[in-house]
């Protein structure tokens, strides 16, 4: 009793709710947060690995972490998430300052890795591929960070080949949670006060495919939607091939769906995007994204992009920043290409230098930088829809249906409402507001 757990996440938002539901155990174990790891009892780093970057992160986090033994020998440093996955023992072997090491597979082992630990042994959870009693995670509580907004994980794993990507390592194949499972954490996230349910997945809207009575994922959006108390519905991250019609007329037709979509494009040539096994055209992702403007009003885009993937060349570049104009994604997720051990693509010839890499990105940059600046200016003066999530030295904030950041004045009795607000000033990351009314 009475020890205190510090977590550090890298990555992605499936990541972040992972975080979320480790807190949620270690607090049924009797543990509680600190901010401060140089009085924890327990550190957890959850990792990422999709690129280079992280996983030498988490090695500095480790050097520096190892100090703790000094001051608390029984302190236990964990390694959980994908670098785990991926890495196993290798990583053991870098830092042997490590006690447990866990992946998303063996997230729900975590008490009796602690257990192990604390008898002194290094308790190393790795399997191949998820186990049959991976669904227990779903029996512990999530300990949240914001209170009226929650993650809700509903599938795990990616049955796509993208050549450049671990997750179908690191997190396996595609498992969709059950409907009732996933309606049963709204009711219970509704009744404590949250107001925007945001679904997650590596594939989100592949969900549903692997039951043996399939079930498409426009239904699910349908199912959650008549949950009383849900406001707003957000959903990531999708692939483009599975964005169907019946999906973008959920979308449509739903009151609590948000107008923003995060849909990842990586490469706007047609022959990258056949490298990187998309699976899809620059020409059939850009009819989707129309078909959805068109249908869903005043939708907001966001993307992810690769730059200097192998072979690329100037004129395959080209197309990337045509995809950029046509759409005008309101932001964009981009990366240099980090050649992962083990995909196919880190073997392929023709790795882009880094030179290239970095002068490319610079010029993709340069662009969303200006779109972003015209997109601003298109939101002075409209009226939105806030829900306020938190307040700061006197200014609420809280995010437009479209994921936009807005502040303004307001005392605290507006947390957890939907307010409609003027926007008085516009900038690429944030609008500056003036509060009309109050709507629920």
């Amino acid at each position: 009793m009475g020890k205190k757990f510090f977590i550090k996440t890298f990555g992605c938002q499936m990541n972040f709710n992972d975080s979320e539901r480790i807190k949620g155990m270690l607090k049924t174990l009797g543990y509680e947060p600190t901010q401060n790891w140089e009085e924890a009892d327990l550190i957890i780093l959850n990792t990422c690995t999709i690129r280079e970057k992280p996983d030498q992160k988490v090695l500095s986090h480790l050097g520096e972490y190892k100090k703790i033994k000094e001051r608390n020998p029984n302190a236990l440093i964990a390694v959980a998430g994908c670098l785990a996955q991926r890495a196993g023992w290798e990583l053991v072997k870098k830092a042997p300052v490590i006690d447990i090491m866990f992946s998303s597979f063996n997230m729900h082992q975590l008490p009796e890795l602690i257990n192990q630990a604390q008898a002194g042994y290094k308790a190393i959870a790795i399997l191949d591929e998820p186990p049959e009693d991976e669904h227990k995670i779903w029996e512990y509580p999530v300990e949240r960070d914001n209170k009226y907004c929650a993650y809700v994980t509903i599938i795990k794993g990616c049955d796509k080949n993208c050549t450049y990507c671990v997750v179908p390592r690191t997190r396996g194949k595609e498992r969709s949670r059950p409907l009732h499972s996933i309606l049963d954490e709204v009711k219970r996230l509704v009744d404590d006060g949250v107001r925007e349910i945001h679904l997650l997945g590596q594939n989100v809207t592949a969900w549903g495919k692997d039951f043996e009575k399939p079930i498409p994922f426009s239904e699910l959006l349908y199912e959650v939607s008549k949950i009383e108390g849900v406001e707003r519905i957000r959903f990531t991250t999708g692939h483009p091939r599975d964005l169907t019609d019946d999906i973008i007329e959920a979308m449509a037709d739903i009151p609590q769906v948000c107008n923003a979509l995060h849909l990842p494009f990586q490469a706007g040539s047609n022959r990258i995007l056949t490298l990187m096994d998309r699976g899809y055209t620059k020409e059939e992702y850009l009819e989707k994204v129309y078909k959805l403007k068109e249908k869903v009003k005043g939708i907001a885009m966001s993307t992810d992009v690769i730059v200097g993937f192998p072979t690329e060349t100037e004129e395959d570049f080209e197309h990337t920043l045509d995809v950029l104009e046509k759409v005008r994604f309101e932001q964009v997720f981009s990366f240099k290409f980090s050649p992962r051990p083990g995909t196919p693509a880190a073997e392929m010839e023709g790795q882009v230098s880094d030179d290239v890499k970095t002068e490319r990105m610079s010029r993709l940059l340069e662009l969303q930088k200006r779109i972003l600046s015209e997109i601003a200016k298109g939101y002075e003066g409209t009226v939105q829809e806030v829900l306020i999530e938190e307040e700061k030295n006197g200014e609420l904030i809280g995010r437009t249906t479209t994921n936009k950041w807005a502040t303004l004045k307001g005392d605290k009795s507006l947390l957890g409402k939907i307010v409609k607000v003027k926007v008085n000033k516009a900038s690429a990351f944030n609008l500056e507001c003036e509060l009309l009314e109050v709507l629920r």
